[in-house]
């Protein structure tokens, strides 16, 4: 009888859990499939993807170069504007993440309690968002350029001290800030007017002139890397850092011997990036580094990147040393081990294209 007892108890509970298991199957197969179709709605309609990195920094990718982005009650600042093709597309993405940020200083309750209450948020609505105030250029290249005009033009410079007022009706629109060598040569290459820098530097770094929305921004020029006016972008109270082109997760670095591009100078930068970063712990997390293309990485990513780099350009030395052609270099593969993770036979950036540029930047000048 007992045992009888026990059987009639245990059978109803295996059939609940089985019940609760296909169920539970079934969700998953569900959202499994939901996902896959939201993915491909994703892909099809290009839609950008934005990350919170910390405190008021963003990055956002899907516009061409990844952005760096500083949304807070002091404005936007915007590292880098993604091609032209989506200039309008990332001006509604900016302007959504304002709203979304906007609270009036007011801290996130999504509560109430004796201490604190809800209603200062529901009878005063956020104020209006503060506009784009800053664009950094990382580098000339149009995916990261190309939205200068149509986003600086939708923000406006707000001085201060002996100038009064706010001088967006003068056709400023926001301060896109580069190294000098990015005007020079956007200028000679006739780019529109509008999507030039307003502000350049020519010195070893450039900081601004005051806190933005609550951190210092450093701004420091990386000779002859990616191109001879590559910037990268240390926002201090954050401890982010926007690379440009000098690092990308996605393939060799894109070296512009034309433009004043070189191994050694790509080199010089990522370890320039290393001496700002610091690891949580054993070199994961702490200091984040947004790639010019690419997921967002850390001071290790970094370090591996400058390794292969540091590693090929050793190579191709010693090739050039033994007396090797060009294409005997290149048949050589030098890049070989690398290739599974970052080469590509097509596409504006090759991995002969690379080798090449190296090799250039490496023989001696005549």
């Amino acid at each position: 009888m007992r045992n009888l007892l026990r059987r009639s108890l245990i059978l109803p509970v295996v059939l609940l859990v089985a019940l609760a298991l296909g169920t539970a199957a079934a969700q998953q197969r569900g959202q499994r499939g939901q996902g896959g179709q939201q993915a491909q709605q994703n892909a099809g309609t290009g839609q950008f993807e934005i990350l919170p990195i910390r405190n008021n920094v963003y990055m956002l990718a899907g516009a061409g170069g990844n952005i760096a982005l500083s949304v807070g009650p002091d404005g936007v600042l915007m590292v880098d504007t993604g091609t032209a093709a989506n200039s309008d597309r990332l001006l509604a993405a900016v302007q959504q993440l304002q709203r979304q940020v906007a609270t009036n200083g007011l801290p996130a309750w999504n509560f109430a309690a004796e201490t604190r209450s809800n209603l200062p948020r529901m009878i005063s609505p956020p104020a209006p968002p503060k506009p784009i105030r800053y664009i950094i250029d990382t580098s000339l290249d149009p995916d990261h350029t190309g939205g200068n005009e149509k986003l600086s033009q939708a923000g406006a410079t707000i001085t201060g001290g002996n100038v009064a007022g706010n001088i967006a009706d003068a056709g400023t629109g926001a301060s896109i800030i580069a190294n000098e060598n990015v005007l020079l040569r956007m200028t000679t290459a006739q780019a529109p007017f509008r999507s030039l820098p307003t502000d350049t530097y020519h010195m070893d770094s450039m900081k601004l002139s005051h806190f933005f929305n609550g951190e210092g921004v450093l701004i420091i020029h990386i000779p002859s890397a990616h191109t001879d006016g590559d910037s990268i972008v240390y926002f201090r109270g954050s401890d982010v850092i926007a690379a440009g082109d000098i690092f990308r997760m996605d393939n060799y670095p894109v070296i512009d011997v034309e433009r004043g591009g070189n191994i050694q100078g790509v080199i010089d930068g990522l370890n320039r990036i290393l001496d700002l970063s610091i690891a949580e712990f054993r070199t994961e997390g702490g200091t984040m580094v947004i790639p010019g293309h690419g997921r967002l990485c850390d001071s290790a990513d970094v370090a591996y990147y400058r390794d292969m780099v540091t590693i090929i350009r050793d190579r191709v030395q010693d090739m050039i040393k033994k007396g090797m052609s060009l294409q005997q270099i290149k048949a050589a593969r030098p890049t070989k081990d690398y290739d599974p993770r970052y080469g590509k036979t097509t596409g504006p950036w090759t991995t002969d294209m690379f080798v090449e540029a190296v090799y250039q930047s490496l023989i001696p000048k005549k």
